[in-house]
């Protein structure tokens, strides 16, 4: 590299590239390093046969302010999810959904059973105080966990069980519900005040909008950094490089290898099989939520519903999530494909697996009272930085936040010197 940059940052999934894109905003100068061989980090989508498989089902949610600020969403070419859920228990499918969008379906599912009026109250209640409650006084309540808020706000035991567990803990990646309540309150006020999408072409298209949004040249994949020494980065092949600052944009656990140090880096994982059928279970795009409690199914959703671009033309995409991560692929598959045909009959015995992902760090893990401080700050010592959704309220937006924040700190130390020379 022949001029020192203002920044050589270490990572190129979305909170990586969200810094490269203020500092190019701001004029300054970068170079981003990425592992491997396309960036996206965590939000990839790998193309198999004219099907499109996301790492890990995911999904973007519209309201996400960070991405408001950065993204073109008509180019992303979002499609959106029915609002609400399809809940699998006492063997049929019943129905929760927003009667502030969808009122004829919430009378459905309120008549069916899909949601008792002592539930629909709470929610009711819950909703309009995330709405109406500045984000940061929201993100300053009181921090329980969400097993003991959701209890707290009147919410009964079989709603919690059949709704929040599958729903929440899909988001989470925690069945348990021991994730911080302040990250239930965020999730529950996005899910609000937007919609739930994904971009047509897959999840990848959004931090593969933001690189092509950046200077040729300032991007490089296959580049493994393995140590940091001042603001000197390492890669496998020897190389050395230097910046005039350095930002960490990885996950967690390799944040930790790099600073050395012993920073947080416990993770959730799950399990993601992808399967392919000629006629889909369900032609709603509509999230479908076990609530039995019974079996490894946490959620499933007809991707091809949401976007037929997903699957080629008369094939249908369908996503299965397991929490956690099994270690013998072919029993899980086995016992998936049994609830499946409790679920949907001996059909499923045609559905062809395509793929299987097992992603062992999906998302930080936050239990209360992980989110004390919601955002952590950038500065990790004199010229090094660092940003990602460890750093934040896990998702999206927090990754997205967190390199915002890391941009920031960098142009401030930039300036100083600068400023510093001009009083002089």
């Amino acid at each position: 590299m022949g001029q020192c940059v203002d920044a050589i940052i270490v990572g190129g999934g979305l909170s990586g590239l969200t810094c490269a894109h203020y500092l190019h905003a701001a004029g300054r100068s970068f170079l981003l390093l990425e592992a491997a061989s396309q960036v996206g980090g965590r939000v990839r989508t790998d193309l198999q046969d004219g099907y499109r498989l996301d790492r890990g089902f995911q999904v973007f949610l519209t309201s996400y302010p960070e991405s408001q600020r950065v993204l073109d969403f008509d180019q992303l070419d979002l499609r959106p999810f029915t609002p609400g859920a399809l809940i699998r228990c006492d063997d049929r499918f019943r129905r929760v959904a927003d009667p502030w969008r969808t009122p004829l379906l919430a009378l459905i599912g309120w008549l069916t059973g899909g949601i008792s009026l002592r539930d629909g109250l709470a929610l009711a209640r819950w909703r309009k105080q995330a709405l109406n409650t500045p984000l940061d006084r929201w993100l300053a309540r009181e921090e329980l966990s969400t097993e003991e808020s959701l209890r707290k706000m009147g919410f009964s035991a079989a709603f919690r069980d059949s709704f929040f567990r599958p729903f929440l803990g899909g988001v989470f990646l925690d069945g348990g519900l021991e994730t911080s309540s302040r990250m239930a309150d965020f999730v529950f006020r996005m899910f609000c005040a937007g919609e739930a999408v994904l971009p047509a072409h897959g999840m990848q298209e959004i931090p593969r909008q933001i690189a092509n949004r950046l200077p040729a040249g300032s991007i490089r994949c296959g580049a493994f950094v393995t140590d940091i020494e001042g603001t000197t980065v390492r890669l496998k092949e020897g190389e050395q490089l230097t910046a005039r600052n350095i930002v960490i944009a990885t996950q967690a656990p390799e944040c930790r290898r790099l600073l050395y140090d012993a920073y947080p880096a416990e993770g959730r994982g799950v399990t993601c099989l992808y399967f392919a059928m000629d006629v889909p279970p369900h032609t709603e795009p509509v999230l479908v939520l076990n609530g039995t409690g019974r079996g490894p199914i946490n959620n499933l959703v007809v991707l091809t519903a949401v976007s037929p671009a997903y699957a080629p033309a008369g094939r249908s995409l369908v996503s299965v999530s397991i929490l956690g991560c099994a270690e013998d692929e072919a029993a899980l598959e086995d016992k998936v494909r049994d609830q499946l045909e409790e679920w949907y009959g001996s059909r499923v015995q045609g559905w062809e697996l395509l793929q299987s992902y097992r992603v062992r760090y999906a998302l930080p893990a936050v239990p209360c009272p992980a989110l004390q401080s919601v955002s952590k700050p950038a500065l990790v010592r004199s010229g090094v930085f660092n940003c990602g959704d460890h750093c934040d309220v896990p998702s999206i937006n927090g990754a997205m936040a967190s390199g915002r924040r890391a941009a920031e700190a960098v142009i401030a130390a930039v300036q100083e010197p600068s400023a510093s020379r001009s009083s002089t």
